[in-house]
């Protein structure tokens, strides 16, 4: 079957759905420069270095002024993940992180704690999919004070259908007809806050700002100081930015297109295979986006009415098998875009370099051992610091891939990391109580080919277990943590 028949299919399965109308619009976009063959590349020739970044430990923001500017910024969380990739089948925002509290929690808490300190309404509404709205809702409700008069608390990210590799109509797959739909990519934000009515809903409420952000990155608490910041510049969009470590080698970056000099986000699915070389150089391309994102919501309403709804993002084009539990299930292509890119859009984009406290997100089981473990602190305010250089963590996947399967493997609680500079584990092992990991710690698969165990008050070092030994103090400087010693 030829393209055009593909796209009608296509668009009868969304309008059947209820898709509305501009968001089919965006789907078609699309769709068209699918057809053309478009891959989104951006080659090295025609991109520069992003220099001259400005450093938030450098702000310098007046109070009122940061205040006032907060006064009118709303915080927009995407949480439409499932986890899928650790084996959840729900909002991956309900996973308990500290304690019992999950990172919704955690975020409630920080945007109450800023509200008391700053005076400033801030609003939280929540870009929810079909399957994590009910749940998310129902646990929002546990913090009666957070809804704002006149502000939805949630807004649902459209979907549209996965197209067969082969001839790009919308796949059919009875076993789950769940499993036919995909979201467009987080660069849906722009449709579904048009489409859903919520971007109307703040400015009317008064709100100018929106400080958008991923709900599994506990770093991106409410900050004054940079809604101030972003207040002062003028600018329609902003992009918090971290320096590349030679771990961020293979993610996307920000470069500065040499034919315009716009800064442009450049996916990793955007480098040719004779630019990896160039495109993971950290000297030479320094910054990736945290996904930590300001929004004039005035200029974004402006853009989106010139463009009559549907924003020119590059296209990404994500192929995986339509079940991805199942190998041997028909390859489909999904349509996506990236709502960092719309930074492209803006002429006068800024962006500003952060620092890594900013950016915790949690995409594995080897992130969520740190976050869970004494290496972060959780403040009365709901902020999460670290209390001790981060650890390289690395776990067996066959192991511990899945959120059940490191539970499992934890029974007790993670390990003390507080005095770990990393660690590697290798093979199946369960951990006792009160393990304590110390400078660079292996354990190597367990000699009987079995799994192993790690007694309680036993450390891993790099000779692997030292059997238990009388329970030590572990010292830890906490003076530069504010309410350091963890409330959970």
């Amino acid at each position: 079957m030829d393209g055009p028949q593909g796209l009608d299919l296509a668009r009868d399965k969304m309008r059947d759905a209820g898709v509305p109308d501009v968001a089919i619009k965006v789907f078609e976009h699309g769709y068209h420069l699918l057809e053309e063959g478009a891959t989104g590349i951006l080659p090295e020739s025609d991109v520069e270095p992003l220099a001259d970044v400005g450093r938030a430990a450098d702000l310098d923001v007046d109070d009122d002024a940061a205040r006032g500017a907060l006064a009118l910024t709303a915080l927009v969380k995407l949480n439409g993940g499932l986890g899928t990739s650790m084996g959840m089948d729900r909002a991956k925002s309900l996973l308990p992180v500290r304690g019992d509290l999950t990172f919704l929690d955690v975020i409630a808490r920080q945007v109450l704690a800023a509200r008391e300190e700053s005076g400033a309404r801030l609003p939280l509404v929540l870009m929810n999919s079909f399957r994590t709205r009910d749940d998310t809702l129902a646990a929002l409700g546990r913090y009666p004070g957070l809804p704002v008069d006149g502000v939805p608390q949630d807004f649902l990210q459209n979907r549209e259908p996965k197209l067969r590799a082969d001839d790009l109509t919308p796949v059919e797959w009875p076993d789950d007809p769940e499993l036919e739909w995909c979201p467009p990519g987080h660069g849906d934000l722009y449709t579904a806050l048009q489409t859903s009515g919520v971007l109307d809903a703040l400015r009317a409420a008064g709100f100018r700002y929106a400080a958008v952000s991923n709900a599994d990155n506990l770093g991106s608490a409410p900050s004054a100081a940079m809604a101030g910041w972003f207040a002062s510049t003028g600018a329609g969009f902003a992009a918090e930015v971290a320096r590349r470590t030679p771990a961020d080698r293979k993610g996307g970056h920000l470069v500065v297109r040499a034919d315009d000099h716009r800064i442009v986000l450049r996916e990793t699915s955007q480098v040719a295979d004779e630019d990896k070389d160039a495109a993971s150089d950290i000297e030479r391309h320094a910054f990736f986006n945290t996904n930590n994102l300001w929004l004039d919501l005035d200029r974004l309403a402006d853009l989106l009415a010139q463009h009559d709804g549907v924003l020119p993002l590059p296209l990404i084009r994500n192929e995986k098998n339509v079940d991805p539990a199942d190998a041997s299930s028909p390859r489909v292509v999904q349509i996506e875009t990236a709502m960092g890119a719309a930074i492209e859009l803006f002429e006068d984009a800024v962006v500003i370099e952060v620092g890594r406290e900013r950016f915790l997100p949690v995409k594995t089981t080897d992130d969520l051992l740190r976050l869970r473990s004494d290496v972060y602190a959780l403040g009365d305010d709901g902020t999460v610091r670290a209390t001790v250089p981060e650890p390289d963590i690395t776990l067996d996947p066959e192991h511990f891939k899945t959120v059940a399967d490191f539970d499992a493997r934890f029974p007790h609680g993670v390990p003390s990391l507080v005095l770990a500079e990393s660690l590697t584990v290798e093979g199946d092992w369960t951990f006792g109580a009160d393990v304590s990991v110390v400078g660079p710690a292996r354990l190597r698969p367990p000699t009987d080919g079995g799994p192993g165990t790690v007694p309680d008050d036993a450390t891993v070092g790099a000779d692997g277990v030292v059997e238990p030994e009388a329970k030590r103090e572990v010292p830890v400087d906490l003076s530069d943590v504010e309410d350091a010693a963890p409330t959970v």
